[in-house]
């Protein structure tokens, strides 16, 4: 099994020839223990309302330059019927911590989508409490993806404003699985300030949690934000992470390797950083899993996490057909059903076909 070391070596490898062969490896794992599927996961940001002040987000509570929004629950439903007639097996509702979208709101939209499409309901909605989670949960939702961002205490303090009175995300991700949800979370790569050693501290995370879904993107300056400003201090020269395509699928193939049974997503950031082949490029180094947008058009350029999101503009139907298609381009293909996770216990030694 790849140790620390191991990581931090294959995150400061520059060498063309050496890295291909960590993508090599990370492709068989994945191959071996999710297969050839890609699962689709339909994504829906039903609200754009925020109460975290996050320096590096476009839709935090700090920003006054954007209209806000709020999906109702028949406009939800209507992107999960379309998500069922597109062949999709799960629907992500994804936000800020908005409090509008209240407990028994969303428990009324969770319900209702299972009961009128029978879908996987993942919900990406914040650090909630506790009794929401329980009623979200007892609503039938399925998995709950809540992002770490990174392991370092003094840097996640630094990029987000504490919340009086909230625990830790860790403890609320154990919760969660305690709940019964299937958990997910994930980092940023290339955080101003981020080392390549609290990076590798990160993937043991992932291990050390046995996630079910890790996301892995990168970090994407908002320029409404104080990280965006460009005035943000970042690590020592040399040890300051690379927030480019490169660095993250290398993190993406690194973490198919730490937890080779997990759903890997390979995200919308990566496409965003190269439209024609980063999505691409994500799968083919260990990612499992992409996230088609059905976010009305009404909406979807106002979920502004980051500027330039790739496929901003794409209706539902036309991401719908595009995506399968690049999915078999490269071999793979287009899963069918929610696509949960397939546990398996973890093959030999990686660090030594490695090296």
């Amino acid at each position: 099994m790849i140790d620390r070391d191991g990581i931090l070596a294959w995150l400061r490898e520059t060498d063309p020839t050496r890295l291909s062969r960590l993508y090599r490896r990370a492709d068989a794992v994945r191959r071996e223990h999710v297969g050839n599927e890609v699962h689709l996961r339909g994504l829906v940001e039903v609200s754009n309302h925020c109460v975290r002040r996050c320096a590096y987000c476009g839709i935090a509570a700090t920003n006054d330059g954007i209209e806000r929004y709020r999906m109702t629950e028949e406009e939800v439903l209507a992107c999960a019927r379309q998500a069922v007639e597109l062949g999709y097996g799960t629907l992500v509702l994804q936000a800020g911590e908005d409090y509008g979208l209240t407990r028994e709101g969303v428990s009324s939209m969770v319900r209702a989508i299972k009961r009128e499409t029978g879908l996987a309901v993942t919900l990406s909605l914040g650090e909630r409490p506790e009794e929401d989670l329980v009623a979200w949960r007892e609503a039938g939702a399925d998995r709950y993806l809540l992002r770490f961002e990174t392991s370092d205490a003094a840097l996640y303090q630094a990029i987000h404003p504490a919340m009086p009175g909230r625990p830790d995300r860790f403890a609320i991700l154990g919760r969660l699985a305690v709940l019964g949800y299937e958990v997910g979370s994930g980092v940023l790569v290339g955080i101003p300030g981020q080392t390549w050693e609290s990076l590798a501290n990160d993937l043991l995370v992932f291990r050390q949690l046995d996630l079910e879904m890790i996301g892995v993107g990168p970090y994407i300056p908002h320029p409404a934000t104080p990280l965006g400003s460009g005035r943000f201090p970042v690590a020592p020269e040399g040890e300051q992470v690379l927030a480019d395509e490169e660095t993250t699928t290398k993190v993406v193939a690194l973490t198919r390797l730490v937890r080779p049974d997990a759903n890997i997503p390979s995200t919308t950031a990566l496409a965003t950083l190269d439209p024609s082949w980063g999505r691409e490029r994500g799968l083919l180094r260990g990612a499992n899993v992409v996230m088609p947008n059905l976010t009305p058009p009404a909406y979807r350029q106002l979920y502004e996490i980051y500027p330039g999101k790739a496929c901003v503009n794409e209706t539902a139907e036309a991401c719908g057909s595009c995506l399968p298609n690049r999915i078999r381009m490269i071999g793979r293909v287009p899963g069918k059903g929610p696509g949960g996770r397939r546990r398996t216990v973890a093959s030999g030694a990686l660090s030594s076909v490695l090296g």
